[in-house]
């Protein structure tokens, strides 16, 4: 049986991509319900794959400073081995099929423009990709995990 999230699980899950270090308790609080309650819910959300518990980075702090989106043309019928190759690079942060002229779009996050460039020949070299479009990224204005 499927797992269907409500409106509780859509509160826990707000709170914590605000602060993924917030008790129960006070997530409770917020909630006007017990903590048992968040307990539960919360390994519900973990056991059912909804909810992932990670620490994210703040890529410029790593010295990661640059970043390009790379639309990809692929052979016909190879759509499922390119991707398979580009889940390899390290990179690659992002990996999407998409519609139109396109079929896969990825997005990259490396230390400088040098490194931009190295991915770009690296991915060239895959015989299924038969042509790239990039878009280097000047500026980030908004990344969030907020999806509610």
């Amino acid at each position: 049986m499927k797992y269907e999230i409500d409106d509780m699980d859509r509160g826990i899950i707000k709170h914590l991509s605000i602060d993924g270090r917030m008790s129960f308790t006070e997530i409770a609080s917020n909630l006007n319900v017990t903590e048992k309650t968040i307990r539960l819910r919360y390994k519900n959300l973990l056991d059912n794959g909804i909810l992932s518990v990670v620490g994210v980075v703040n890529p410029v702090a790593l010295g990661v400073k640059s970043g390009a989106i790379i639309q990809l043309k692929v052979k016909p019928q190879s759509i499922i081995e390119a991707v398979e190759e580009l889940k390899k690079f390290r990179e690659i942060r992002y990996i999407t099929m998409t519609s139109g002229p396109y079929s896969i779009l990825v997005q990259i996050a490396v230390p400088g423009p040098d490194e931009i460039t190295e991915t770009l020949l690296r991915i060239n070299e895959l015989d299924y990709i038969t042509e790239m479009n990039t878009i280097v990224q000047l500026a980030v204005y908004k990344n969030t995990y907020d999806y509610f």
